[in-house]
């Protein structure tokens, strides 16, 4: 059983840690609209360096815990993309203006990270402690795929988000509201993507450091893809397909822990199927939007309603 030294622990909170102080001290020095030519660089700069991270951690702890922490990072990776479209909705419903955009983003990133963190320790002793979380993981994702699918042409609504309406009401402005929006919504990503990526790695040190570096890139992804997330219009029956079969992945392990003649789905065929849904999913989504150029995607991951009027 894999276990991280105390030393690894602390170089990637310090590595994670530093990132999120420059993202948040720059947002801060320097507010501003950010153009597609920036989002591109910083999206670029944020995947390097989880692809390093990667490479560094399989010649130390070996390839096969690296290939769990890349399967666990594109399964992060692809359903924070879902994440965006609300992050969108949240913007456009309080009219955030652009320039103060970057700084509401970060902030409820880095309050999702530390969410994160205790969702993982808390998934991971369950994990240790009782053999039946596994079949509670997987009917979980099983149920979520089924939402997903359901709701996969409708937006979310943030009508139901009771703290999100209180502080409307008090008058708060709308980066701040925007702010306990993306912060309240977090919980909600949180019990998708945990399950998730302990269905393809069991390590809480991977689930973590696969999860950082997912959430690290996500605003500058927000600014380069913000514009382009209409055009993914099979994303959310993409990601049902693989929350389905991480789900199927998870009661299979713990149908194998009872029965060894229950065969068991390896980190490199979970890792193949993944890729070859989201590329899938993404090459019938641009065909479908050329043959049908007002056709427009939406989350679906929530609850779903017709947002509110933009604030003025």
């Amino acid at each position: 059983m894999f276990e991280a030294t105390i030393t690894g622990w602390a170089v990637t909170l310090a590595l994670v840690g530093g990132l999120i102080a420059f993202d948040l001290w720059h947002s801060r020095r320097n507010p501003h609209a950010v153009d597609l030519r920036e989002a591109a660089g910083w999206s670029v700069f944020y995947l390097v360096v989880a692809l390093l991270f990667g490479v560094a951690f399989a010649l130390v702890a070996g390839w096969d815990l690296g290939a769990q922490y890349f399967a666990g990072y594109i399964v992060e990776r692809s359903l924070s993309i879902d994440n965006l479209f609300v992050f969108v909705i949240i913007m456009s419903t309080f009219a955030v203006p652009a320039e103060h955009q970057a700084r509401p983003l970060m902030i409820g990133i880095a309050g999702a990270l530390a969410l994160r963190a205790v969702s993982i320790a808390l998934g991971a002793a369950m994990l240790e402690a009782f053999s039946f979380t596994h079949l509670l993981f997987g009917m979980a994702l099983a149920a979520t795929a089924v939402q997903l699918f359901r709701h996969r042409d409708q937006d979310p609504s943030l009508e139901d988000n009771v703290i999100v309406v209180a502080a409307r009401r008090r008058g708060l402005p709308p980066a701040l509201l925007a702010l306990l929006a993306i912060a309240t919504t977090d919980i909600v990503f949180a019990l998708d993507s945990i399950p998730a990526v302990f269905g393809v790695t069991p390590h809480p040190y991977i689930v973590f450091a696969a999860n950082a570096f997912a959430l690290l890139g996500l605003r500058a992804l927000y600014f380069l893809v913000a514009g382009l997330l209409d055009r993914l219009v099979y994303l959310s029956t993409g990601l049902a397909v693989i929350l389905a079969f991480i789900g199927a992945k998870l009661v299979l392990h713990f149908l194998h822990l009872h029965d060894h003649g229950v065969p068991e789905i390896s980190t490199g065929t979970s890792l193949g199927v993944i890729a070859i849904v989201l590329a899938s999913t993404t090459a019938a989504s641009l065909i479908e939007v050329h043959r049908h150029p007002r056709r427009r995607a939406h989350a679906g991951s929530l609850r779903a309603s017709q947002p509110p009027e933009p604030v003025q």
